[in-house]
């Protein structure tokens, strides 16, 4: 009976995710994923839309976002993250973070918990 008992809790636990911190820059998903880019980068759209996408990193991702249906994501070496709350990223867009949240591996979105300037 403990045999079954314990295997039980650890099934039940062994599901819980972890609280991590995550670092890499906020940025729009639209140019993170190539959906604009053929690179991963704001380069092409802060060129073809010279003015209107801006000049920066951050207003490229504010275009994209307002928009072209973009969303705010996490990039970390070529990785994207995506994030389920879309207002805690906007003041730290185009900007290096360290976010604290709970990544979910099947979906690869990250339940974000809070931001800071890195």
């Amino acid at each position: 009976m403990n045999f079954v008992l314990f295997g039980f809790i650890l099934c039940v636990t062994s599901g819980a995710q972890q609280a991590a911190v995550f670092r890499g820059e906020i940025s729009d998903s639209q140019c993170a994923l190539n959906v604009h880019s053929l690179n991963k980068s704001h380069e092409e759209m802060l060129k073809a839309k010279a003015g209107a996408a801006g000049q920066t990193r951050a207003s490229c991702s504010l275009y994209c976002v307002a928009r072209l249906g973009g969303q705010f994501v996490l990039t970390f070496n070529g990785q994207v993250y995506h994030l389920d709350n879309q207002e805690m990223p906007k003041p730290f867009v185009g900007e290096k973070v360290r976010l604290q949240g709970t990544l979910n591996p099947k979906t690869g979105v990250i339940h974000v918990e809070g931001i800071d300037a890195e």
